[in-house]
């Protein structure tokens, strides 16, 4: 049983840093609010036997999540390029960041990582307590020592092996689009203002035009970053253009993304680029006019950002878990198995908040970084 699933990756920084990145970025929080959720729902409709059982209550629901809400994705990618260029590249000429590559890779491997293998975890537990309860297809095989090593490494997707869980395909790919963004970082070390805005420009322009063109054509490719280097960095774009200080620079970087996605649209009909460019446009343009949410939207929304990461790693094995046990009492109960939907969905925010309550717990116990230090923005690892 292959898992294939989308989302983007939400940070697991403080609840103090988290709220005054949410009154900065509320558009961005709503989106990764709304898309985490449509993941969510999206697996709780193509995995395990409550979704079959239940489909005939509502089959044209079941089947728009099934194929609609997988393009949630995008909207991820788009936001994780804002805001990688928010932290590490907020325009073309930025000086070069004090940390080494290798050091920033390493740093980012950890942050996605330690979440990952508790979840990972999870699943292989959840996993193991469904097989002895019910038969479903969905359900994964026990796994092999070269699966768990391959997952630990987030490199199980490119080794060609089965999933143990339906996000941890983003979370590697997450890492593969940071180090790509470090690489240019690094890169652009000694070289003069002038030359290294010119230089990023290139390079980034260059690498959203064959990933639009050409690799996001191939879904072989669909284990490497090149795939979704595209819709990736026309968010880096969309932060360009939306602090850019100069009209000129910002109406060229609003061209430099309606230009790539209508000649990857013209080239390709995809809706998935289609939402990817239109979720760029809307940051490029609305997050320079500092807009807010109304008081009694912006907290549950700053909360379901700030655990979006943990809820889309842990909602598979509680799924898992939730799906078997009213599978096994009750296997031919339509009603049932539609509110064990629900269950599933309010368990998995339940799990998500306790794990990032955790991780909250541990980082303020870490010590402070040092004064003047680059902070990098724990966001852009959503995703996702």
């Amino acid at each position: 049983m292959s898992i294939h699933v989308s989302t983007d990756i939400p940070s697991f920084s403080s609840r103090a840093s988290q709220a005054s990145r949410s009154q900065a970025l509320p558009l961005v929080d709503l989106g990764k609010a709304l898309a985490s959720q449509l993941i969510v729902w999206h697996h709780l409709a193509l995995y395990g036997p409550m979704c079959e059982v239940a489909e005939s209550l509502a089959p044209a629901l079941r089947d728009w999540l099934v194929e609609q809400g997988r393009l949630a994705v995008q909207v991820f990618l788009v936001m994780a390029g804002f805001l990688a260029a928010r932290s590490m590249l907020p325009h073309p000429a930025a000086e070069p960041r004090a940390a080494g590559v290798a050091a920033a890779i390493g740093r980012r491997f950890l942050r996605l990582a330690e979440p990952a293998w508790v979840a990972l975890l999870a699943a292989m537990f959840a996993a193991w307590v469904a097989r002895a309860l019910i038969d479903h297809p969905t359900i994964p095989e026990a796994p092999t020592l070269l699966q768990v090593l391959a997952h630990l490494l987030m490199v199980q997707d490119v080794a060609g092996l089965e999933a143990l869980s339906a996000g941890v395909w983003y979370v590697a790919i997450d890492l593969q689009l940071f180090a790509l963004v470090a690489l240019l970082c690094g890169l652009r070390r000694g070289i003069a203002r002038p030359a290294r805005s010119a230089l990023t420009a290139l390079l980034l322009l260059a690498g959203v035009t064959l990933s639009l063109l050409l690799f996001n054509r191939e879904p072989d490719l669909d284990v490497w970053a090149i795939y979704f280097v595209g819709a990736y960095g026309l968010g880096m774009l969309a932060h360009w253009a939306a602090s850019a200080r100069r009209p000129v620079s910002r109406i060229g970087w609003l061209l430099a993304i309606l230009t790539l996605t209508g000649l990857a649209l013209w080239l390709d009909w995809r809706v998935r680029i289609l939402l990817a460019g239109t979720s760029a446009l809307v940051l490029a343009l609305l997050v320079p006019l500092d807009l807010r949410l109304p008081a009694w939207l912006a907290r549950p929304v700053a909360a379901l950002s700030h655990i979006s990461y943990t809820v889309f790693l842990l909602h598979y094995p509680v799924l898992l878990l939730t799906g078997a046990l009213i599978g096994r009492l009750w296997p031919d109960a339509p009603q049932v198995h539609a509110l064990g939907l629900v269950l599933a969905w309010a368990l998995s925010l339940l799990a998500g908040w306790a794990l990032q309550s955790a991780l909250d717990g541990r980082e303020r116990a870490r010590q402070r970084p040092a004064a003047g230090a680059v902070v990098e923005d724990q966001r852009t690892a959503v995703p996702g």
